[in-house]
Formats: structure tokens, sequence, C-alpha cells
């Protein structure tokens, strides 16, 4: 049997992709964990969702953005001089990832009703649960900026993330339409 724990943390360090170890407040441990979050938060969002053959493609669209993110998150865990052991993934997200989430955004906006104001995030649980993940990638894409100040981050990882924000906000509207829940509008400080 395999043990979950090594033990090998319990110093405040962990072992990046090629086994070099940083502390666990490391810049580039806190992109990537952070990255893990918002991969996490999607997945709470997933479980969330109607199992109805109307949310399918929804399930499937934000399945493939963990995948990516996994991705994403094994990039920022590899040292320079190790971006071999990633293959096609060495160089980021590709463009095509990036289209993808905006002709997915573009597909469900045009169901939705036009924003005039700002909304509160909430609505439905698998709703509410999708704008949780967007402010959780929001932040994934600030520590992977903090950390592209150190050290090179392939550019499309920025792209990505901040792609990725605005597709799990048009997905949380969406989501909340079909599930007949209303937006609650921000009507300003009283």
């Amino acid at each position: 049997m395999t043990k979950i724990y090594t033990r090998t943390g319990d110093r405040g360090e962990t072992g990046l992709w090629g086994g070099s170890r940083v502390g666990k407040d490391d810049p580039r441990v806190q992109a990537y964990g952070a990255v893990d979050e918002a991969m996490s938060a999607i997945g709470a969002a997933i479980a969330a969702l109607p199992r109805a053959a109307s949310f399918g493609a929804l399930r499937r669209a934000l399945a493939e953005a963990q995948k990516e993110l996994f991705a994403v998150g094994a990039l920022l865990a590899t040292p320079p001089g190790r971006e071999k052991l990633l293959g096609r993934f060495a160089s980021g997200p590709s463009a095509e990832s990036v289209l993808r989430l905006e002709r997915e955004i573009d597909a469900w906006t045009a169901e939705l009703k036009p924003l005039r104001t700002f909304i509160l995030p909430g609505g439905s649980v698998p709703g509410a649960l999708l704008h949780s993940a967007r402010t959780v990638c929001r932040r994934a894409e600030r520590e992977v900026i903090a950390f592209s100040r150190k050290k090179p981050v392939p550019p499309g990882v920025v792209t990505y993330l901040n792609r990725l924000s605005d597709h799990l906000f048009v997905a949380a509207r969406w989501t909340n339409r079909k599930l007949k829940v209303g937006e609650t509008p921000w009507a300003g400080l009283t």
C-alpha cells in the first residue's frame, strides 16, 4: 500500500517536479497551489450541477478546464531546465484552449440578457459555486503574475487563467438562467 503522507514536508518544504525542494511559501508554490484550488472549486461546481442532459456540455467544458488547469499546475511546479518532463504542455495552454473558452463564453452569452449593472455572486447552488470558482481562478491569476515577476512563465498561462475566470462568470449566469434562479443586481451602497 502506498501511503499518502511522506513526512518530507514536515519542515515547511515541498518537492518540485524533478526533485528539487522549496519552501511551501515560495511564490512558485503559491502560484500552483492557487491553480490547484481553482481546479478543486470547479470540481465542487461540477458535483453540484444537475445531471440533466441540458447541463452535459457545461459539465464537459468544466471537466476540460480542470484537465488544462492540472497541466498549468504541473508546468508551474516544474523548475527551469526540467520542462521536457511536460512534453507538449511545456509551453503552457494552447491558443486553441483559449479560443475554445471564448467560443463557449460567446455561446452562453447569446442565451443571456445583457448585463446593465453589476450582479452579486450567488443564485442557485451550482451558480454560486461557479462564481466562487471564478474568484479562486482570479486569485490564481494574481499569484501566477506575482510569480512571473520572479521567474518566467509561458505567456499563455496568464491569458488562459484570465479567460477561464470570464468563462466561469458566464457559466454561473447561464446556470442560474437554466435553473430559473434570478440574479441579484448590485444596487450600490444604501
